[in-house]
């Protein structure tokens, strides 16, 4: 079994804010006449109202609810996942510093593929863990993380913890449900896996397989900023086993969800049918994406997101494209680390097909073909 940090291991912490939608629950009733949250409850708001509207402000005078009961329920209904499976937090950034601090304490060993998502490397060594990054594994029409060099890294560092972005952030490479339940097999046994599934919505099997299980010794990542076009509002969740999320919420900020962003994602919830679309109208750009920059001779990486990385002759190029777009007020991502610095990445955005938009990649990639 995967091990928490020793101060984690007794009765406490408690949270000292359940706050008001948890006691009534708790009470079975409402508490109409509200005097001891100290919130500006008759506060008049009127640049608000005018501005976003009396149902936005409804939402701006209390705290949210700290266990986004409302989203919970939607989300558990809608994945066929117990309640008790289900986490809410800001987003799946803050998810990931959550984690870290459930799971590791100073001086630990933790892996992650070199070059994968930077925020996790970016909190593991705020938190003063010692972060050993595998290479990619890379050959032609593969970007991919290497599952068997994360394990042995795990098992040579004696890590607390391994991080893995399915489908992956940046290079779009999707392991099927059999290669993580064989990752998470090969893992030494007190070593977490966490499984950051941001992108999950865009799989094409997605909802198939494991789906919304909850893993022992996993805890899984999902965000509603990419399908459900919520980034702005910063709402994501976990999957874990309940006693990993009881741990978790030892440590987690409990009122870190605001009101309007629960509020904003149960009204999305409740309208799947568009979220639906969305998704298919994605996919759809992405795959014209990758075809047209394909017929041009391209190295187009598959993907199983909702964006396209092409990679290019060498970094060099890379920059200079990158820098010719932005020229144009055009922005794309140049990915950050040296060992994949020639590969550019493109949200499958109508924006993205515009004629022309991309004339400078386009350009350069025909002169390199």
């Amino acid at each position: 079994m995967p091990r928490y940090p020793d101060h984690l291991t007794d009765d406490g912490p408690a949270n000292p804010f359940p706050g008001l939608k948890a006691l009534e629950r708790r009470l079975d009733r409402t508490l109409p006449h509200q005097l001891g949250s100290n919130e500006g409850l008759d506060m008049p708001h009127r640049a608000l109202r005018t501005h976003f509207g009396d149902a936005f402000t409804e939402q701006v005078y209390r705290y949210g609810d700290a266990e986004a009961m409302g989203v919970r329920t939607r989300l558990s209904a809608r994945l066929k996942a117990p309640l008790d499976h289900l986490l809410v937090d800001a987003g799946a950034d803050s998810l990931i510093a959550l984690a870290l601090r459930t799971t590791c304490e100073t001086g630990d060993a933790v892996i992650a593929t070199a070059g994968t998502y930077p925020t996790f490397g970016y909190f593991a060594r705020g938190q003063g863990c010692r972060l050993v990054e595998p290479a990619y594994r890379e050959a032609p029409g593969v970007l991919a993380p290497d599952l068997e060099a994360l394990a042995a890294a795990a098992h040579r560092e004696n890590a607390r913890l391994v991080y893995l972005a399915n489908p992956d952030n940046p290079s779009g490479h999707l392991h099927d449900d059999d290669a993580i339940l064989t990752l998470r097999e090969a893992l030494p046994d007190d070593c977490w896996l966490l499984l950051d599934e941001a992108y999950g919505d865009f799989r094409d099997d997605a909802g198939s397989g494991f789906a919304a299980r909850a893993l022992p010794g996993v805890i899984r990542l999902r965000t509603l900023s990419k399908a459900h076009g919520m980034a702005g509002l910063r709402v994501g969740y976990a999957i874990a086993e309940p006693a990993v999320l009881a741990m978790m919420m030892k440590v987690r900020i409990h009122y870190a969800v605001s009101a309007v962003s629960l509020a904003a994602a149960e009204v999305v919830l409740d309208d799947m049918a568009e979220v639906r679309q969305h998704v298919a109208d994605v996919k759809a750009r992405r795959e014209r994406l990758a075809e047209h920059f394909r017929d041009l001779g391209a190295d187009v990486l598959p993907s199983a997101t909702n964006f396209v990385g092409l990679r290019l002759p060498s970094a060099e190029l890379a920059a200079d494209v990158h820098q010719a777009l932005l020229n144009d007020g055009v922005l794309v991502a140049r990915l950050a680390h040296p060992k994949l610095a020639n590969v550019i990445r493109i949200t499958a955005v109508a924006d993205a097909l515009e004629p022309g938009r991309l004339a400078p990649l386009e350009e350069a990639v025909k002169a390199h073909a």
